[in-house]
C-alpha cells in the first residue's frame, strides 16, 4: 500500500491518500476544539451561549459511558460513537441544537485488579488510561462537547452521587401517593400518631435504636442482614444481575454461594409496577423491554397462612390457589428464616426414614442440608432434571382449606429470592414438586381432572399434570366447594374464601428483588454514612460532601479459596482505622460524637445511574442539576410523556443492570421534585457487535490472526494448519485490530465510512480490514470530482447542472436524509456512492451547486474530508452548522415509470406513464393500447386488477 501510494503522490501531488487525510483531519480536529464547534449552549447557567442556537429545537444524543480500559480501543468499539456521532451531525445540520458528549464510568473492578498486580494506584492506572482514549476518540472526528466530559471519580462528581444516595437514604414510598416522600414526613406521622408504630408505643417511647431500625423498614435505602450472593474468590458480594446464568461471578467467572451478611440495600422493589409500566411509553427495542419484564416478573395469585402449632404460620405466595386442596406438604428455602423456630428437639413418632436424611434430630439434618444447600449455585439449585433432594424439619403445618397436617421440608429448589421462601407443594400438577414427592415418598392428591386417559389417581401417573383449562375436583370441605369450576372462577372463589377466614388473600408478587448496593472494594464511591457506638446509621450532612476515598496501603479485599462458601468478606477500607474512626459534628444537636465509617463502597452502577444528569450542568456545584436545564434538555414533551433522552445507543447486555438502575433512580429523584423526567433514555437502540476471526491451534490457543495464511481454503500459522471461527475482537483473542491501525493506514473518515457502511447497525458482522478498502476508494473518487490531483485547485464551474444530474442528486438527497433520520447508515453511503459514481460517469467538471450538496451530503459520515472540501468551495464558516440539504420533489419523482399489462399472467404490453397516473386512468390505457387489443382478439373481460402505477392485470372472460 505505501509503494503505491508512494507513486501516486510522484504522479498525482494533490490526490487524497492516507497521508492528506493525516493532514486533513489533525488540522480540521484542531480547529473543531479551537473554535468550540460542538458546544452546545444551555438555556441559561454557565454554558449558555448563542440565543439564537438555544432557540432550536433540542436533540440530547448520548453513548453508554466507556469504561478505560488499558488495553484502549480496537475497532468493534467506536462502532456505536461513530452512529452517534453521525446521527448528531444530521440532527445539526437539520435545525436542532445537539447536545453530544463523552465520559468515563471510571470506579470498577479492573483498575482495582490492575492496582493489586502493580502496585499502581487505580487512580494513576485510570487516568492514564482515559488520556490514551481520549486521543484514539478524538482521532475519529467525533463532535462532542468537551466542555461536560468528566469521569466518574472526579470529587465533584461523586459528590453528587453521595448526595443522590442520601435523598434515596432518607425517602421511603408511601404506596398511597405512588411515589417516594422524605423520611421526615413518615416520622412526622408517627410523631402525631396518625401512622401507629407495629406494637403500638408511643414514637416517644422507643428507643433511638428501635426508632432506626423501624424507619429502615421504610427507607429506599437500608442496610439489613440477608442472604447475598457472596464470591470468595472475587472477596465481595455481588448483585442477582451480576452472577451468571451456571450461577458464576460475571466478571472472572468465581463460584457464587448464598451467605448472609449485613450489606446496604436499594428498595428498588417498591417501584416495580411503575418500572413495568412506564415501559410502554419508552421506544426501546421490544427484546429489551420483554427482559426487563421478565426481570421484574409481576405475577398475580394469593399469599396464604399455614399454621404451625409451635411457631405462628409460614406465608407462602402461590399463583396457583385453585389447587390448594392439592397442597400435600410444605418446603421452606434452607435460609428461612423460620426454620430455627419450627425444628422440634426431636423426630416425631412414625417420621419416614428417608426424611430424615440419616441423621438423628431434626436439628442435625437441617444444619448438614443447609452447609450442602450453601454450596451450590441459584441455578444449580433449580435446575430440572436434578434429583430432588432435602430434608424434613420435623414439623407440620395445618393445610387451611383440608385441615390436614402437612409435613414441613427445606430443599434446595425453592430460593429465598422470590415470594416468600416457601411454598405449598401440590405434587400432582407441579414438576417438580412431583419428583420431589416420588423421592421422598410424599402423598399426592390430584385436584386437577386431566385431561387424558390417565385417571385420578396420581400414583400411577408418570409425570404431574398441570393445565389451566380443566376442571376442578375432589376441592371441597363443609363451607366452599370448587369442584367442577374452572381455574379463573375457582381463584377467584378460593381467594374470597381464604381473606373472609383471614387466612390468606390475593396480591401480587414480583420476581425482582431489592438491589444490593454494598461492594467489599476499595475503587468506588465511599458511603456518606457513618455509625454511632449503638450502631445505628447516621446520614453525612451535605456540607461534609464529597466524602472523598482515602488512601490506603493494600488496594485488594482480602480473597479466599475460590471455593470456600464459609468465608467472610474484609474490605480495604477497614484497614485504614484512622479514616474509619472519627469524631463529628453532624450538626443534628448531638455535638461532637464518635464514629466509625462505612467501609464497604458503591457498586460501580453508581455513577452511571445520573451521569446523563451531569452532562447537562457539569460545573453545577449547588444543585444536582439546574432546573431550567434539565428542563430544557430531558423535560416530558409531546411524544415523550416521562422525558429523557432523545437516544441513547449501547450494548443489549445492560438490559437488566445499568438500564433497570438508572429508571429507578430518575424514579426517586423525580417523585422527590429535584428532576422533572420520569425515564431518564426515552429511545434507546442497541448496536451490533463488529466480529472477527479467532485462529486457534491444535491445543486451542488463539494465535495472531494478522499472521494467519489462507492456502487453498485451510487457514496456517508457522505452517501448522489452524481452525477459523467468527466470534468476539479482543486482545486475549489475538484478533484485535485499533483504530490508530486504520487511521494510519487509510484516515478517520474511512474507517467511519467501512463501519457504518458494513450492514444495519443493529445487526452484528465480521470485520474485514481488506474490504476498508472500498470506502477510501469512495473518497478518493470524490475528492477527485472536486479538486485536480495535479494542480490542487477546486475544478468546479457556475453552470447548471443537467435533467439527468440534477435527478440523481435530488433523489439522492431524499434518501440519504430519510436513511440519516431512520439511523439506515449503510443504505445511506450506498445512496452516496451511487450520485458519486453518476457524476463520475458523467464526466466534465460538476456544477458548484451539485459540489456543494454533494459535500453536505457526505458531511455527517465523513466530517473531515466534508469540511476541507467545503473551505475549498470558498466558504468560510465550518460545514457542521451549514443546512443539509432538502430536496426537490419535482425531481424525486421519476418522470415516467414502466407498467407491465398482464392477460393470463402473460406480458403482453410494457406501458410508459407517468408516477401520478389514477387506477381509473391506467386501466382505461391499458386496455387501449394496441397490443393489448390485439391479445385479447375480441375476447371479454370478466376483471382488470390495476396495481398504479406499476401494474395491470386483465382476466379474459
Amino acid at each position: 500500500m505505501s509503494e503505491t501510494n508512494s507513486a501516486a503522490e510522484t504522479a498525482a501531488p494533490h490526490r487524497y491518500t492516507a497521508a492528506m487525510a493525516a493532514d486533513i483531519e489533525a488540522r480540521w480536529q484542531d480547529f473543531w476544539d479551537a473554535e468550540g464547534t460542538y458546544e452546545a449552549p444551555n438555556p441559561t447557567g454557565d454554558l449558555a451561549g448563542d440565543p439564537e442556537l438555544a432557540a432550536k429545537p433540542k436533540k440530547f444524543i448520548m453513548d453508554m459511558f466507556p469504561y478505560p480500559s488499558g488495553a484502549g480501543l480496537h475497532v468493534g468499539h467506536p462502532l456505536g460513537y461513530i452512529a452517534t456521532d453521525v446521527y448528531a451531525r444530521h440532527q445539526r445540520m437539520s435545525g436542532h441544537n445537539v447536545l453530544h458528549t463523552l465520559g468515563f464510568d471510571a470506579f470498577g473492578l479492573p483498575a482495582e485488579q490492575y492496582a493489586v498486580q502493580t502496585g499502581t494506584h487505580p487512580r494513576v492506572s485510570t487516568e492514564a488510561n482515559m488520556v490514551n482514549m481520549k486521543a484514539q476518540l478524538r482521532r475519529l472526528g467525533l463532535g462532542h462537547d468537551n466542555r461536560r466530559s468528566f469521569a466518574t471519580i472526579e470529587a465533584e462528581y461523586y459528590k453528587w452521587t453521595q448526595w443522590i444516595f442520601l435523598q434515596i437514604f432518607n425517602s421511603w414510598y408511601d404506596t398511597e401517593a405512588d411515589r417516594a416522600r422524605p423520611i421526615a414526613e413518615l416520622v412526622e406521622q408517627f410523631e402525631s400518631g396518625t401512622r401507629a408504630t407495629p406494637d403500638g408505643r408511643d414514637w416517644s417511647a422507643l428507643s433511638a435504636t428501635e426508632r432506626a431500625d423501624l424507619l429502615s423498614e421504610y427507607r429506599l435505602a437500608y442496610a439489613s442482614d440477608a442472604p447475598v450472593n457472596w464470591s470468595p474468590g472475587l472477596g465481595t458480594v455481588l448483585a442477582n444481575e451480576e452472577v451468571t446464568a451456571d450461577g458464576r461471578s460475571e466478571r472472572g467467572n468465581f463460584p457464587v454461594f448464598k451467605a448472609k451478611l449485613r450489606q446496604w440495600n436499594m428498595r428498588i422493589t417498591s417501584y416495580a409496577d411503575r418500572l413495568l409500566n412506564d415501559l410502554d411509553g419508552l421506544d426501546w427495542p421490544e427484546a429489551i423491554k420483554l427482559q426487563q419484564r421478565n426481570w421484574i416478573g409481576r405475577s398475580e395469585g394469593a399469599r396464604v397462612e399455614f399454621p404451625v402449632d409451635t411457631a405462628g404460620g409460614i406465608t407462602v405466595f402461590t399463583t396457583r390457589q385453585d389447587t390448594l386442596f392439592g397442597a400435600t406438604y410444605m418446603v421452606l428455602a434452607p435460609e428461612h428464616d423460620m426454620v430455627e423456630r419450627i425444628i422440634p428437639a426431636a423426630w416425631p413418632e412414625g417420621t419416614h426414614p428417608v426424611w430424615t436424611g440419616g441423621h438423628a434430630s431434626p436439628a442435625e439434618a437441617v444444619t448438614a442440608y443447609r452447609k450442602q444447600a450453601a454450596a451450590k449455585s441459584d441455578v444449580e439449585r433449580q435446575a430440572e432434571a436434578k434429583d430432588k433432594t432435602g430434608v424434613f424439619t420435623g414439623a407440620y403445618a395445618t393445610n387451611p382449606v383440608s385441615g390436614e397436617k402437612v409435613p414441613v421440608f427445606i430443599a434446595d429448589y425453592v430460593l429465598m429470592g422470590y415470594g416468600t421462601g416457601a411454598i405449598m407443594a401440590v405434587p400432582a400438577h407441579d414438576v417438580r414438586d412431583f419428583a420431589f414427592a416420588r423421592a421422598f415418598e410424599l402423598p399426592m392428591r390430584c385436584v386437577v381432572q386431566p385431561s387424558d386417559d390417565r385417571g385420578t389417581d396420581p400414583s400411577t401417573w408418570d409425570d404431574a399434570f398441570g393445565s389451566y383449562d380443566a376442571k376442578l375436583v375432589n376441592s371441597a370441605n363443609e363451607e366452599i366447594s370448587l369442584d367442577g369450576l374452572g381455574v379463573v372462577e375457582a381463584k377467584a372463589r378460593i381467594t374470597d374464601w381464604l381473606k373472609e377466614h383471614g387466612v390468606g388473600e390475593g396480591t401480587v408478587n414480583f420476581r425482582l428483588r431489592d438491589w444490593l448496593f454494598s461492594r467489599q472494594r476499595y475503587w468506588g464511591e465511599p458511603f456518606p454514612i457513618v455509625y454511632d457506638e449503638d450502631g445505628i446509621a447516621h446520614p453525612l450532612p451535605e456540607s461534609m460532601l464529597p466524602l472523598e476515598l482515602p488512601e490506603v496501603e493494600d488496594y485488594s479485599p482480602r480473597t479466599f479459596d475460590p471455593e470456600d462458601a464459609t468465608a467472610q468478606p474484609e474490605t480495604p477500607l477497614s484497614r485504614n482505622a484512622d479514616w474509619v474512626n472519627v469524631t463529628l459534628d453532624l450538626g443534628d444537636g448531638a455535638g461532637p460524637r464518635k464514629y466509625r465509617r462505612e467501609t464497604n463502597t458503591m457498586p460501580n452502577w453508581a455513577g452511571s445511574c445520573w451521569y446523563e444528569l451531569r452532562y447537562l450542568d457539569p460545573n453545577n456545584d449547588r444543585q444536582l442539576v439546574d432546573p431550567a436545564i434539565e428542563q430544557y434538555w430531558m423535560g416530558p414533551r409531546e411524544g415523550q410523556p416521562t422525558g429523557g433522552v432523545d437516544l441513547y445507543v449501547g450494548g443489549a447486555e445492560h438490559a437488566v443492570l445499568h438500564l433497570l438502575y438508572a429508571r429507578f433512580w430518575s424514579k426517586v429523584l423525580h417523585d422527590l421534585g429535584h428532576i422533572s423526567s420520569a425515564e431518564p433514555f426515552h429511545k434507546l437502540y442497541n448496536q451490533g457487535m463488529i466480529q472477527a476471526f479467532v485462529y486457534r491451534d491444535s491445543r486451542g490457543i488463539a494465535v495472531p490472526a494478522a499472521e494467519v495464511e489462507e492456502r487453498d481454503g485451510a487457514f496456517y500459522y508457522e505452517g501448522e494448519k489452524v481452525s477459523r471461527v467468527l466470534g468476539k475482537m479482543g486482545k486475549s483473542l489475538k484478533n484485535a485490530v485499533t483504530p490508530d491501525e486504520i487511521c494510519a493506514e487509510y484516515g478517520a473518515d474511512t474507517l467511519r465510512l467501512y463501519e457504518m457502511a458494513m450492514g444495519p447497525l443493529d445487526v452484528s458482522r465480521p470485520w474485514d480490514t481488506r474490504a476498508v478498502v472500498g470506502q477510501y476508494r469512495l473518497l478518493q473518487r470524490l475528492w477527485r470530482n472536486v479538486v485536480d490531483e495535479e494542480t490542487g485547485r477546486i475544478t468546479v464551474v457556475d453552470t447548471e447542472p443537467g435533467e439527468d444530474t440534477l435527478r440523481a442528486l435530488h433523489k439522492a438527497i431524499d434518501g440519504v436524509g430519510q436513511d440519516m433520520a431512520g439511523m439506515r447508515f449503510n443504505t445511506a453511503i450506498a445512496k452516496v456512492t451511487e450520485l458519486n459514481n453518476h457524476l463520475t460517469k458523467a464526466g466534465g467538471p460538476l456544477s458548484r451547486s451539485v459540489a456543494e450538496r454533494l459535500v453536505l451530503l457526505i458531511a455527517p459520515l465523513a466530517p473531515h474530508i466534508a469540511e476541507e472540501l467545503w473551505r475549498r468551495l470558498g466558504h468560510t464558516e465550518s460545514v457542521v452548522h451549514q443546512d443539509f440539504p432538502v430536496a426537490d420533489p419535482a425531481y424525486v419523482v421519476d418522470e415516467t415509470v414502466t407498467c407491465v399489462v398482464q392477460i393470463k399472467g402473460k406480458v403482453r404490453a410494457r406501458l410508459e406513464i407517468s408516477p401520478a397516473i389514477t387506477d381509473e386512468e391506467l386501466e382505461a390505457l391499458a386496455l387501449a393500447d394496441e397490443a393489448v387489443v390485439a391479445a385479447l382478439g375480441g375476447a371479454g373481460i370478466r376483471k382488470v386488477i390495476v396495481r398504479a402505477p406499476k401494474l395491470v392485470n386483465i382476466v379474459p372472460a
